[in-house]
């Protein structure tokens, strides 16, 4: 599995929410300038984190994004796989019959191993572990 840009980009842009005040909303164009990301690539990011439900946008002057959740309540499987879909290290194991080995294949059992070590760590990291642990970093 390799994170593409759209998860690591949409994961350091939802942390700057998760490290807010979060009864006050924060403008694409102040998360973008703050994570040095395109602000039009963050709107096409945003759209799909809103429509999943991990953040609410605000309209008008003081408009801008926060969070749905507490950080606690939200972990990094969720923000990945709105962004780049299954974790998977290969379509086999998403149960997708695509090779003549099916369930014979000794390396599948590798694959489904990986995914569930993957699986295990995004859902169990929230984003307030991750803000911890970013600060426990930079106490160092």
């Amino acid at each position: 599995m390799r994170v593409s840009t759209r998860g690591e980009y949409g994961l350091r842009a939802v942390l700057v929410l998760a490290g807010q005040d979060r009864q006050q909303a924060m403008p694409l164009r102040e998360i973008a300038a703050r994570e040095n990301i395109s602000e039009q690539y963050l709107e096409h990011l945003f759209r799909a984190l809103r429509l999943s439900g991990l953040v609410v946008s605000h309209r008008g002057s003081r408009g801008g994004y926060t969070l749905s959740r507490h950080p606690s309540d939200i972990t990094v499987g969720q923000v990945l796989r709105t962004l780049e879909g299954s974790l998977t290290p290969m379509e086999c194991v998403d149960g997708k019959q695509v090779c003549a080995h099916g369930d014979r294949c000794a390396t599948r059992l590798l694959w489904k191993k990986l995914k569930d070590a993957t699986d295990s760590v995004v859902d169990s990291t929230t984003l307030a572990d991750l803000l911890s642990m970013a600060d426990a970093n930079d106490k160092e």
